[in-house]
């Protein structure tokens, strides 16, 4: 049974991807080192920002210590908050969807690797915050996706306020790979949406996929739900 929708942020309720890379991207620049975009959607799109900076730091050899990352970090915060100011939008298809959901008597949550601050600001900005119960940002979690923390925490978050629910009564909505593992280690039925990545890269990870919220209904999500239970 239905009892619940777990959302992705980036690339599922915001098209903020290409905001986060380019406001990374030219804080690493001032660092002289400058990531493709086609490296960082192969490589990074799934990490934390800790994780992402942790990884290049890595493979560019930039030696960075905590500090260092922590510096970075704020520096494209400051950034991403100006660019999403001026350019963030809500995806077409979400608003509906959501209220959709809403009315259904559905419970709502996220779980992103995006920061609360982040998160909120695009949520306040669209004025429909309050449809979410919980938000579990990049703050809350030791280990990102595809690690499954994320979305096992949505889920006792979700239980500590509401009635009780299994992760097999949990849909999630993701647009990576590494969200789908997540999701589906968690033990909740994954839903891919074709916003970052294609069908062919995310249809072994899901129970189904589609190019846009609109297109899912209520009634599919909770026959994916039951055809998981069996």
């Amino acid at each position: 049974m239905l009892k619940a929708v777990i959302f992705d942020f980036d690339g599922v309720i915001a098209d903020s991807e290409e905001l986060h890379y380019k406001a990374l991207n030219e804080v690493l620049k001032r660092y002289g080192v400058d990531v493709p975009k086609a490296v960082h959607w192969q490589k990074y799109l799934g990490y934390t920002d800790q994780e992402n900076i942790e990884a290049v730091s890595r493979d560019y050899g930039m030696g960075l210590d905590a500090a260092g990352v922590q510096s970075i970090m704020q520096e494209k915060k400051r950034l991403f908050n100006d660019l999403a100011m001026r350019e963030a939008v809500i995806i077409d298809g979400v608003e509906d969807f959501v209220r959709r959901v809403r009315a259904a008597g559905i419970r709502m949550a996220i779980c992103s690797g995006a920061l609360r601050s982040d998160i909120e600001l695009m949520l306040d900005g669209a004025g429909f915050a309050e449809m979410f119960e919980v938000i579990v940002s990049a703050e809350d979690v030791q280990k990102g996706k595809p690690e499954p923390e994320g979305y096992l925490l949505a889920l006792e978050r979700l239980n500590r306020q509401g009635e009780s629910l299994q992760a097999n009564e949990c849909a999630v909505i993701e647009d990576s790979r590494w969200g789908l593992e997540a999701a589906a280690a968690a033990g909740m039925c994954p839903v891919a949406v074709t916003t970052t990545y294609s069908k062919q890269e995310l249809q072994d990870k899901a129970r189904k996929v589609v190019s846009r919220l609109e297109e899912l209904k209520i009634e599919t999500l909770a026959d994916l739900c039951k055809s998981s239970n069996s």
